[in-house]
């Protein structure tokens, strides 16, 4: 009989409670990446059968072609676009898009709020309740104070990813002001 011993990794939690070697993630889901991937596939699929139907006519091969080569430059394109993600690793948090990074140690987050409007965003607090600036994701304007989200980012997701997190809303939160 062969026993094989379990080891127990000791968990840390961080001041939240948090344990500090999970990793939390939220992926914003984003229409148009998914809408040019779809219609990429959509126009390769019409243009291989409009070269399958008449493969002897030069009209059905060229338009077949030029289908297939702009569906396919269509879903490349699509699969390319940059989704924003929020994740919580190891005492830091972190909100990726394509090559923008910001990270900010956890225990400097305070509070959180989320900007209604078509494009979403997240404004976070330091732990005086102040705003945090962010440099400008496209490079237009020096700075803003938030970072930019997907329109169909539902705020409810959000709000249950601060929550995971152990990141209080602003409006509720000890340290934040009248806002």
């Amino acid at each position: 009989m062969v026993r094989t011993a379990v080891a127990t990794i000791p968990l840390m939690l961080s001041e939240r409670g948090m344990p500090v070697s999970e990793t939390v993630r939220l992926i914003c889901p984003m229409g148009r990446k998914h809408g040019e991937m779809w219609a990429g596939a959509a126009l390769v699929l019409i243009g291989a059968v409009t070269i399958v139907l008449a493969p002897s006519a030069w009209l059905n091969l060229v338009l077949g072609i030029i289908l297939v080569v702009g569906g396919a430059g269509l879903a490349l394109h699509g699969f390319r676009i940059p989704v924003p993600t929020l994740e919580v690793e190891d005492g830091e948090f972190r909100y990726t898009r394509g090559r923008y990074i910001v990270r900010i140690p956890f225990s400097e987050v305070g509070s959180y709020y989320v900007l209604p409007g078509r494009t979403r965003s997240l404004g976070l607090c330091d732990v005086t309740g102040r705003p945090r600036v962010f440099p400008s994701v496209e490079g237009r304007r020096a700075s803003r104070p938030y970072l930019p989200l997907t329109g169909l980012t539902s705020p409810a997701r959000v709000d249950d990813f601060m929550s995971t997190v152990g990141i209080p809303p602003r409006d509720r939160s000890l340290t934040s002001g009248s806002n």
